[in-house]
């Protein structure tokens, strides 16, 4: 047979276009196939997890927040970080033409699906800040052209898993901050593309592999807080390319390399904490861009290498706690970037090199506990930053320089256990911004105090104890506002000890070894004629005192709680009202609202705001203020919505104005204020919306999570979050107005743990007509109403600061600001300052789940209990302003 032979070129084209149609149509097929697949599975995904912003326009997915298509309509990337969402994610498993999936920084928990090594396409993969648990799943291994692995930030247990060694793409490798232990395998060291491994905050063990860097361009590696043993490999030198390297608070031994000066890159060597030895390398100086050295506490020898003196970026040095000897190289003064000099508890002898005054950056020059034998240099106060000087515990002669009153900034100043002698200059009264410590014990110094030291109104501690001085005590004394902690033994006072209280509830040591001393707190009585009247004449003032201050708490208590029964009952008829006979809930009448936001506009239906009200299972939380409920949108956005308690129908009277005041709040631009995104006003109801804050608040923070087992202490997080609430006050104060319910409660904490102040509405909305509040209207929350509010009755700026100062306290100490403990009448911030009185020290306030992690976070910790005790001074003048709070706590 033969085939049919058609020489019609009609026909021939006739086939062609069939071809390419049946082309078409299967490319078309595909293309749906693919559309609906992708489609399905991002809306079961939103129905699994609810993402805000999602289902806006159900036809649009690929528009939708966070999601990335390609031409074909899949999905390549998945973008869900920083959303504050929960709920089970294995169903993103199914996007398989995905290629970056962040899911960080949320509240998912359980175990990582393993189903995501499916997603064989993948080459981005961020898990971190969340709650996943278990095991590191060795399925991941699958994804052959993963170039970035993030899991730190969780809950992860168990051995880094063998299967991870076919990532052989991989360039940024991170699981920080979990539970993990075993040893790091050999083979991350033969990743040939790592350029980051982040590892630190586990409880790895063995040693580091000694092929690490060897075959990688590595420029990051941070092993810091695990139990890694053995020595510091050279080969993570090998490439040259070495920017950071941490590995502090290990159990590495061995001797630094000399190899660390080829990576001339190196900004950053911190190898503290370890048990090292031998010299520092001379190949230091070859890294002319190196920023931070730490090698304090290890068991490091020799001298102090001058070629230190060529890394002209230099801004902190830290060779703590070592046995280096001889003198500092007076080369140290070319480096004119230096801001901390820490040379603490080594041998170092001879002078302080005068060279080091042109290091006039330097903020802290700590060279305590050593052997230097020279005098105090008279012009070391030209540095202008100067802010730390520690010189105890040396053999240190002469006498203090009255030059010394020029270091303005000088939080700090340690001249303890030397040798000097002379008297104490009257121009140290002049360090105004001395707060931490003025410690002169144990040296030779004699004659009397001068009385320009009561000026030191922010000073803590006081010590000039083991010296010949003599004399009374001055009475200017009582200027030291501040004082926690003084000690005046084995001197030669006489005379009556002041009648001030830091000194009255100071332990009696404090002032033994004064043969001339008598009073309280001592056995020994001054003046016994006296003693009958003067106690009356104190008791009789006290005790009208004390009545006086009891009516006007009691009348102001009594105001409180009669309107909060008048708002309860006016909450309760109105959600009465809002009920028909069967039960049903009436559509609102909706009269003004609003959202400032205009991307959110078409994503907040204001009848589900409202209902969202009407349903207790909803409510989060209420305050003196307002009651805030938890409303999701039908477009899956989550909302806060806080339901104002009006009184005397404000809100009709004045709501114009309101609504004015709340577009301008709106505009408010800062950080660290939650402001409205907008407003609903139905009946006389008016109810403010916020974004939602995933983490709650900080009174959460402090007194719920830190009571769970898997609560992770954490005191550089609850630092920022005072500074971030400073902040926020801060920048209220600078706009003029005063927040009327300052507490922990109204503290909000996003997705990062940023804090936002809430309620900045209530200053202007509780009664626009009025402006700021009496406090005969608005009383504050119980234990951070300040005390002269019993009095004046109304907020003041230094009210609010008062406030502040008991969430500071809070933080530090993780009580709550009333408690039975504290005993009857008390709250935290007479705890606090009594307790002197009851023999504990200011270490001994602190949450020691904190103070006890490190005695760096303890003397943060210790210097932020200053701080609060400022902030609580009984005297408002007395208290400093939001601002200058800002920059206290900044210095620490």
């Amino acid at each position: 047979m033969h085939p049919i032979k058609d020489d019609n070129p009609f026909v021939a084209i006739s086939c062609c276009w069939s071809l390419l149609v049946v082309a078409l149509l299967i490319t078309r097929i595909q293309f749906l196939k693919a559309e609906f697949s992708d489609q399905t599975i991002i809306f079961s995904i939103n129905r699994e997890i609810g993402v805000p912003g999602w289902g806006v326009n159900d036809s649009d997915y690929c528009y939708w927040p966070g999601i990335l298509c390609n031409s074909n309509q899949t999905v390549e990337k998945l973008d869900l970080s920083h959303r504050g969402l929960r709920g089970n994610v294995t169903l993103i498993s199914e996007l398989k033409a995905l290629k970056w999936l962040d899911l960080s920084n949320n509240n998912f928990y359980g175990s990582i699906p393993a189903d995501f090594g499916n997603l064989s396409d993948l080459e981005f993969l961020d898990l971190s800040s969340n709650k996943f648990a278990n095991s590191i799943p060795k399925e991941l291994g699958r994804l052959r052209y993963l170039r970035a692995l993030n899991l730190s930030n969780n809950l992860l247990i168990g051995t880094i898993p063998d299967a991870l060694e076919e990532l052989v793409r991989l360039q940024d490798f991170q699981i920080s901050g979990n539970r993990l232990n075993g040893s790091i395998p050999y083979w991350v060291g033969n990743l040939t593309n790592l350029r980051l491994f982040a590892a630190y905050e586990n409880k790895l063990d063995g040693e580091i592999p000694d092929n690490l860097g060897s075959v990688s361009p590595l420029q990051l590696l941070n092993l810091h807080s695990n139990q890694l043993e053995g020595s510091i490999p050279e080969s993570i030198f090998a490439k040259r390319k070495l920017e950071i390297l941490i590995l502090t608070l290990n159990r590495l031994s061995g001797t630094i390399p000399e190899s660390v000066g080829n990576c001339t890159d190196l900004s950053s060597i911190r190898i503290g904490n370890n048990n090292l030895t031998g010299n520092i390398p001379k190949t230091i100086g070859n890294i002319s861009g190196l920023t931070y050295f730490e090698a304090d506490d290890n068991n490091l020898s020799g001298e102090i290498i001058l070629e230190f003196a060529h890394c002209s970026n230099l801004t902190l040095l830290n060779l703590a706690s070592n046995g280096f000897t001889g003198m500092i190289p007076p080369e140290f003064g070319q480096l004119t970037n230096l801001q901390e000099l820490i040379f603490s508890g080594n041998c170092i002898f001879g002078d302080v090199p005068e060279s080091i005054l042109r290091c006039k950056n330097l903020n802290k020059l700590d060279l305590s506990s050593n052997r230097f034998n020279g005098t105090i240099l008279k012009d070391i106060c030209s540095l202008p930053r100067l802010q730390f000087l520690l010189l105890g515990q040396n053999s240190i002669r002469g006498e203090i320089p009255p030059e010394i009153g020029n270091c303005i900034k000088l939080l700090e100043l340690q001249l303890g256990s030397n040798y000097l002698a002379g008297t104490i200059p009257r121009e140290v009264g002049r360090l105004k911004n001395l707060q931490i410590a003025l410690n002169v014990s144990f040296n030779q110094l004699s004659g009397q105090l001068p009385f320009e030291l009561g000026k030191l109104d922010k000073l803590v501690s006081f010590d000039v104890s083991n010296n010949r001085l003599s004399g009374p005590i001055p009475q200017a004394l009582k200027g030291m506002l501040s004082l926690i902690e003084v000690n005046f033994s084995n001197n030669l006072f006489t005379g009556q000890i002041p009648n001030f209280v830091p000194l009255q509830k100071s332990p009696n040591s404090s002032f033994l070894g004064n043969r001339g001393l008598c009073g309280q707190p001592l056995s020994s009585s001054c003046n016994d004629d006296d003693k009958e009247i003067y106690p009356r004449k104190v008791s009789y003032k006290i005790v009208l005192a004390v009545i006086g201050s009891g009516l006007a708490v009691f009348t102001s208590v009594t105001v409180v709680v009669l309107l909060f029964m008048m708002r309860e009952r006016r909450e309760k008829s109105a959600k009465d009202a809002r009920i028909t006979d069967d039960g049903s809930n009436n559509r609102p009448l909706i009269t003004a609202s609003n959202v400032f936001v205009e991307n959110l506009r078409q994503a907040i239906d204001f009848d589900a705001v409202v209902k969202a009200t009407f349903k207790d299972s909803n409510k989060l939380s209420s305050g003196t203020f307002s009651s805030i409920y938890r409303a999701t949108m039908p477009s899956g956005l989550i909302l806060l919505v806080r339901s104002l308690n009006s009184m005397d129908r404000t809100i009709i009277h004045h709501r114009n104005k309101m609504i004015r005041e709340l577009e301008r709040l709106g505009r408010l631009s800062h950080d660290n204020l939650m402001r409205p995104i907008g407003f609903v006003i139905y009946d006389d109801i008016a109810l403010l919306l916020h974004e939602y804050m995933p983490n709650g608040s900080l009174a959460q923070l402090l007194h719920e999570f830190s009571k769970q087992s898997e609560y992770e202490p954490d005191w550089p997080r609850r630092l920022s979050i005072a500074i971030g609430v400073a902040e926020g006050l801060s920048f209220l104060h600078s706009v003029a107005v005063i927040h009327l319910d300052i507490s922990s409660g109204n503290v909000l904490l996003d997705a990062n743990f940023r804090p936002l102040v809430a309620e900045i509405e209530i200053s202007k909305l509780i009664d626009p007509s009025k402006g700021t509040a009496s406090i005969s209207a608005v009383a504050g929350s119980f234990g951070y109403i300040p005390p002269e509010y019993a009095f004046t009755m109304q907020v003041t700026a230094p009210g609010n600061v008062y406030s502040y100062g008991v969430i500071l306290l809070e933080i530090l100490t993780t009580r709550l600001p009333v408690e039975e403990a504290f005993g009857e009448g008390a709250d935290l911030v007479k705890w606090v300052h009594n307790a002197p009185t009851r023999g504990e020290t200011p270490e001994q306030i602190l949450d020691p789940k904190l103070s006890t992690v490190s005695f760096a976070w303890r003397k943060e910790m210790l210097a932020a209990l200053k701080i609060a005790l400022l902030c609580t001074d009984t005297t408002p003048a007395k208290r400093p302003k939001m601002k200058k709070v800002v920059e206290m706590l900044s210095e620490i």
